[in-house]
């Protein structure tokens, strides 16, 4: 077979070879940039195409070279309405985003690669990722210290602002010191008193850059030097060899740029600082699409930048300049209608969406969201909802560009003449919306409406978080409870009883207590209630309730519990914090609280209240555990609450209040004031989201990712064309690959006399293949490790010595749950059918290897399921696996096992090992032809005279090349000998 040139296939865009040049246009008023422009094949089906299909098109456009590429492609995706779910197309994205676990191995083959070539007289310097290739070191650090070292103190609740006394013990080793006190915040240095009177006007941009980190208990600054420096200097005794290694790729690749610890997570990275929208290079703009090596990439797309996650041998297939094949997705259309209710928190909309989705059954395919209440959709929602696509099964959730995009975009690291720019290219070429102009709609596969008014705000409760009630059947759903007898629901209240009140006296002061009295509220910002935008809408509800004189009742236990200093520092740079301390709700500290029952003893007035008159008393909190009598023993009735629900029901007292007909409490002079007069609006919530948080944060990463940090800038690293490999490291290791590599491509090899080293089971996972935690001490793994004279403790994980092959591949199906037939009991095990012994699966690998005994892997359906590794293929090629008979495959796994060298074969319809009545101690066949054809029919040969049909899961011809060569790498190292 005909071995293309990398020359040939990278063709000069303004080459008079591209068949697509007749579409080069350009922007006047950006200095005459050039760009394809789809719109001018004046072909009517293009503007009927689903923006994330147009965005597809364009690349094939673009990209077209006769080879990874065709004009047949091109016609295919034109032809989307009756090719989708039914045609491979290729995709070549414009760039490639890795995190450190997933990208230390495509960057070591590509370091292997440089020695083979240059073993072959070629300059290793050539070797470089043809794709831009973003690589976020972000799994490094563990925080072994922290800055302010609190245990959760207990709230004097309230507003009584009474003193809280100090933390018991200190959590952490280390700590800063705060107003003099090192390891604790203890009232005798910091004694001024947490909130005012007034609260402080909304803090200006400028104030909110220089906003330091705050002592959560006192709002006081605190040192994160001693912190932060004993943490990096932790991380790079942990991790020494690793980022050593990352150093050097970032000086000796080109098109590699490595974003260094202590900058920020993967997504977030991503999100707020690689993110362009639009690609500018070589006098060309195009759209910006990204494929990284984590599910979560999907978030992207709610910026109208599309991608999605892949493994990592795909990964690596991008950066070589290969496509990424998929099947033309079919493209739901979800339209977005109504309003969202004034009350319904940007969590219930996102949840609600979400609910609707995983019951669509959209397994596999893209959805496209349109519809007029797009709009009322903030960029940070609209990534929320991209990122769930994981938990309704979507390849991705598209949100085209619009202005509420731009406006987004204002308050990040574009410029004015970028926006423009971004603003008059997608125009251009139809990839920018107006949700509210259904002309300008798409055709669909498939169209789900989803109404936004009935995403109404819900607590869950009394005793189980599946028990949802709306907020506005609330207090009809609070007397049921009450009416119903004792169960999951109910306490069994009789009517006689329902009405009683018990009064009771408070630091001086009578009050009452009834069935649905508030005791506890606490407002927790972990789990699902870290979005920004519910933090910021209960502190500007405090906000709007102090300024009205509305109070929450001195006796029920109130409680701030920030998930992170960070939600401490916007809800403090917003302005707002003050408010919810003049409520009572003020910072107790970092960690788990009320939801594990963490809360302080209730006043004994109001303990003996609830008793005297066997009240249901409730408890309000925004956590996620809430069951009956787990915040107190006392409280039998909780729910759960978003943020702002949490401070509304405080401020009512009860939870047996309809907020629409009802106060939710009285001014000092005795006006009403219900919860809509003080509950802010989405515009103004997104408003403050946007100045306060997203402009602060976004200004934050741009300087620490242009300044870089002296603790990077310290690593030492070679500084060398090819990589010097440290035969002593255990982290780091050149793979073998590329061991005996030739220039020629070898014929194709039939598999002689192959033993089956696995016979497995249906739903083999990549956990069962490739495990990724923590490394047993009875493996092949650590024997290995402990020949390098390491310790238990030195182990680490698996994913953390992903750059080392020799783990990988003892590695390689040694989970503890793996169910091999041929031993008959779970463990990484299997059976040397030669000499009948019970090995580690790699001890069986390596005795069959020095034999010259090729091996197969016999398995059931949805081989490779689960999430994407590249070891999961590496490692049974190292092991000597040259195919895998199945009766299906994960289709992503397919493609791992043809890019890692492996033949992936399928049972016949209706046939499997068993009902072959094979017993997988047989001796395998299968002969290959000179001339392997996609999905071609082959035949299997047994020792004991069996013959079988499978077939060959090779989807196109680039698949068989790649098999023929021995893989994608192989084939890579050979295009440049």
């Amino acid at each position: 077979m005909a071995l293309p040139s990398m020359g040939k296939v990278t063709l000069n865009l303004c080459s008079a070879e591209h068949p697509y040049r007749h579409l080069i246009d350009s922007l006047s008023d950006a200095g005459n940039l050039k760009f394809f422009n789809p719109h001018k094949l004046n072909d009517p089906r293009y503007v009927k195409l689903p923006v994330s299909i147009r965005v597809l098109l364009e690349a094939v456009i673009r990209k077209c070279d006769g080879f990874y590429v065709t004009e047949d492609d091109v016609q295919n995706i034109l032809d989307w309405e009756k090719q989708q779910a039914s045609t491979e197309v290729p995709f070549l994205p414009a760039r490639v985003l890795l995190q450190d676990f997933t990208g230390i191995p495509a960057m070591v083959d590509l370091a292997a690669m440089r020695d083979a070539v240059a073993k072959h007289g070629v300059d290793p310097a050539l070797v470089n990722p043809k794709c831009p290739t973003d690589l976020i070191v972000d799994h490094c650090l563990q925080k072994d210290y922290s800055k302010c070292a609190i245990q959760n103190a207990p709230n004097p609740g309230g507003g009584e602002g009474a003193p809280r006394p100090p933390p018991s013990k200190p959590l952490a080793r280390g700590g800063s010191h705060c107003g003099g006190q090192r390891g604790s915040c203890g009232k005798t240095a910091c004694n001024e008193p947490l909130s005012s009177t007034g609260g402080p006007p909304r803090a200006s941009l400028q104030q909110i850059e220089n906003t330091p980190l705050l002592c959560p208990f006192h709002l006081k600054p605190v040192s994160e030097g001693d912190a932060s420096l004993k943490n990096q200097e932790m991380e790079l005794s942990r991790n020494k060899e690793r980022l050593q290694f990352f150093k050097w790729c970032s000086k000796a690749f080109k098109n590699v740029n490595v974003v260094p610890p202590d900058v920020g997570a993967v997504h977030q990275v991503n999100l707020e600082y690689l993110s362009r929208v639009v690609h500018v290079s070589d006098g060309f703009i195009y759209p910006d699409s990204v494929v990284g090596t984590d599910s979560h990439t999907t978030m992207i797309n709610g910026l109208g930048v599309l991608g999605w996650g892949v493994g990592g041998i795909e990964s690596e297939a991008v950066m070589l300049g290969q496509p990424v094949s998929l099947s033309l997705p079919q493209v739901v259309g979800c339209k977005l209608v109504g309003s969202i209710n004034p009350l319904s928190s940007s969590i219930d909309v996102v949840l609600g969406i979400t609910k609707h989705l995983r019951q669509a059954a959209i397994a596999g395919r893209f959805v496209e969201f349109f519809g007029p209440g797009v709009s009322q959709l903030s960029a940070p929602d609209r990534t929320t909802i991209a990122n769930m696509c994981p938990e309704y099964n979507a390849t991705v959730s598209f949100f085209p560009v619009d202005h509420v995009t731009v406006k987004h975009f204002k308050k990040t690291h574009f410029s004015q003449e970028r926006l423009e720019l971004l603003e008059s290219y997608l125009k251009a070429v139809k990839l920018f919306r107006s949700y509210e102009d259904p002309a300008e709609d798409p055709q669909y596969s498939e169209v789900i409406e989803i109404n936004l008014s009935a995403m109404l705000p819900h607590v869950s409760g009394p005793k189980r978080p599946q028990d949802r009630v709306a907020v506005c059947s609330m207090k009809e759903g609070f007397q049921s409870c009450l009416d119903e007898k004792l169960g999951p629901r109910g306490f069994n209240i009789s009517k006689d009883k329902q009405d009683v009140r018990v009064p009771f006296l408070h630091a001086g002061q009578e009050y009452q207590l009834a069935h649905g009295s508030v005791v506890i509220a606490a407002v927790i910002s972990c789990t699902n209630n870290c979005n920004p935008s519910v933090m910021l809408t209960a502190g500007l509800l405090a906000k709007k309730a102090v300024e009205a004189g509305l109070l929450v009742k001195p006796y029920i236990r109130t409680s701030l519990a920030p998930g992170s200093g960070m939600v401490t520092h916007y809800l403090s740079a917003s302005g707002v914090l003050p408010y919810f301390s003049q409520l009572g709700f003020e910072v107790i500290g970092y960690g788990c609280a009320t939801c594990v029952g963490n809360t302080a003893p209730l006043p004994e007035s109001v303990v003996n209240a609830i008793k005297q008159g066997q009240l249901v008393a409730c408890g309000v909190l925004s956590g996620n555990r809430h069951f009956e009598g787990r915040l107190c023993d006392c409280i039998r009735a909780n729910y759960l609450a978003s943020p702002p629900f949490v401070v509304a029901y405080a401020i009512a007292g009860t939870v047996g209040i309809d907020f629409e007909k009802e106060p939710v409490g009285l001014t000092p002079d005795g006006k009403e004031v219900f919860l809509r007069d003080i509950w802010p609006s989405r515009e103004e919530v997104q408003q403050t989201e946007e100045d306060t948080i997203i402009s602060s944060v976004f200004k934050e990463l741009k300087a620490r990712m242009e300044k870089g940090n002296t603790f990077w800038s310290n690593i030492e690293c070679p500084d060398s064309v090819v990589f010097p490999w440290d035969a002593k490291s255990t982290y780091i290791r050149s793979p073998s690959f590329f061991s005996k590599l030739s220039k020629e491509v070898p014929p194709p090899q039939s598999i002689d006399n192959a033993h089956a080293l696995l016979f497995l089971g249906d739903k083999v996972t990549t956990d069962h293949i490739s495990p990724a935690g923590s490394i047993a001490r009875v493996s092949a793994a650590a024997k290995y490790l402990l020949s390098k004279r390491l310790t238990p403790r030195e182990f680490n994980s698996y994913g953390s010595r992903r750059g080392n092959d020799a783990v990988m591949t003892r590695g390689t199906f040694a989970s503890i749950k793996l169910q091999n037939r041929l031993v008959g009991k779970a463990g990484p095990k299997t059976l040397h059918v030669p000499s009948g012994q019970t090995l580690d699966v790699f001890e069986a690998a390596e005795r069959y290897q020095k034999d010259g005994v090729p091996l197969i892997i016999l398995a059931g359906k949805d081989y490779g399921s689960g999430s994407s590794r590249d070891w999961v293929a590496k490692g049974p090629y190292l092991l000597g696996v040259r195919a895998v008979i199945a009766e299906s495959f994960e289709r992503l796994h397919k493609k791992q096992l043809v890019g890692a060298g492996i033949l992936p074969l399928q049972f016949a319809p209706e046939e499997n090992a068993d009902t072959l009545e094979l017993a997988g101690t047989e001796r395998f066949s299968v002969v290959l032809p000179q001339r392997l054809a996609p999905r071609q029919q082959l035949a299997v040969k047994t020792s004991d005279g069996k013959s079988f049909a499978v077939t060959a899961q090779l989807d196109n011809e680039l698949d068989v090349i790649f098999l023929q060569h021995g893989g994608l790498l192989r084939y890579v190292a050979r295009t440049m000998l």
